[in-house]
């Protein structure tokens, strides 16, 4: 069912019990946050709409923009889809070199040339490196990421076994721009950010590729590789009142304000369970009959969009190896102040 009623404007927080939660229960938040979960600076929790909680911790307030690491693939997986739907890209099933002609593989690589739109999106690409253990250090030193990428691309494995690759995602970025004439950054103002009322990405000169401008303390804006492509799958900062706006479009089946932002298909699609529970570069999860699409990002950054609760959970957090499972308190403090 379509839901309109959030506010366009400038929005505060709703008692929780007219949005059917329990606030003794989200009371119980701060105190979790602060001893288990110190690493998260913001949370926003979205019910029926409106906001029923909103908590910063660390010095952050709710116009403090955080780097969102891997979340940055579910807004680039909406991207893909909008591309698709205003003719800019034909379909998933699009070749991948179709976007690179001037690339040529040796003769004998044909997996390379069979590989599609789709198994980047789904990580079902192969590549020559173990899951997870991505050498993404070798591509950032490179000084054309996407033939570094494409080189990779196709080796070792077989299409349709999983294998997790932030490479891949950004190769979606390339042909985004090989697809629009704008970068990803750019795309996203106009077609996504901007109609939902998220803050605008100004463009940031790059002016080095050390790992603070890429990954830590310099990251601001969208990241982009030397040849002026946004990151694919890191490298976006957002506030955690715009991840829970790009989580309730979802939430709302690409709704915004009585206008269609992400077609209804396109939500469908991307957010319809596998076998690897992973859609379009969105997690799935579906435990104790709640099904959940989760935007994932290192350190705990999280956007989980829960439809039969009619919720939305955005937590930004500062990097730490190996940070509690936002999982565990979405599940144990948040989905049971939920009032059916």
């Amino acid at each position: 069912m379509q839901k309109n009623y959030w506010p366009t404007t400038q929005w505060q927080a709703s008692d929780p019990a007219t949005l059917r939660m329990d606030s003794e229960k989200l009371s119980a938040l701060e105190p979790t946050i602060k001893s288990e979960y110190s690493n998260i600076n913001g949370i926003v929790v979205v019910r029926n709409g409106y906001i029923a909680y909103e908590s910063y911790y660390n010095g952050y307030g709710p116009d403090d923009s955080h780097h969102v690491a891997s979340v940055t693939k579910s807004i680039l997986s909406a991207l893909i889809g909008i591309a698709i739907d205003a003719g800019y890209i034909k379909s998933v099933d699009q070749k991948v070199l179709d976007f690179f002609p001037e690339y040529v593989p040796d003769a004998a690589d044909r997996q390379k040339r069979e590989i599609t739109i789709r198994h980047l999106l789904t990580m079902t690409a192969p590549y020559p490196f173990e899951d997870w253990h991505e050498p993404l250090d070798k591509m950032c030193m490179q000084p054309d990421w996407v033939k570094y990428t494409l080189d990779m691309l196709g080796q070792q494995g077989s299409i349709g076994a999983f294998k997790y690759s932030t490479a891949g995602a950004h190769l979606l970025s390339a042909i985004l721009t090989r697809s629009t004439g704008t970068s990803a950054r750019e795309f996203a103002n106009e077609r996504l950010f901007k109609p939902i009322g998220m803050k605008e990405i100004p463009d940031y000169e790059m002016k080095s590729f050390g790992f603070e401008d890429l990954f830590g303390k310099n990251v601001k804006g969208w990241v982009n590789d030397p040849n002026g492509n946004s990151t694919g799958g890191w490298g976006l900062t957002l506030t955690p009142r715009d991840m829970a706006r790009f989580g309730f479009v979802y939430l709302n089946r690409g709704h915004w304000d009585n206008h269609q932002i992400v077609s209804e298909a396109w939500i469908d699609e991307s957010t319809a369970m596998t076998p690897h529970n992973y859609g379009y570069l969105w997690w799935l999860r579906e435990e104790d009959g709640v099904f959940a699409t989760l935007a994932l990002g290192d350190g705990g950054n999280v956007i989980c969009c829960i439809p039969e609760k009619d919720l939305v959970v955005a937590m930004a957090s500062e990097f730490i190896i190996h940070p509690r499972d936002r999982w565990t308190l979405i599940k144990e403090w948040i989905i049971p102040a939920v009032i059916d």
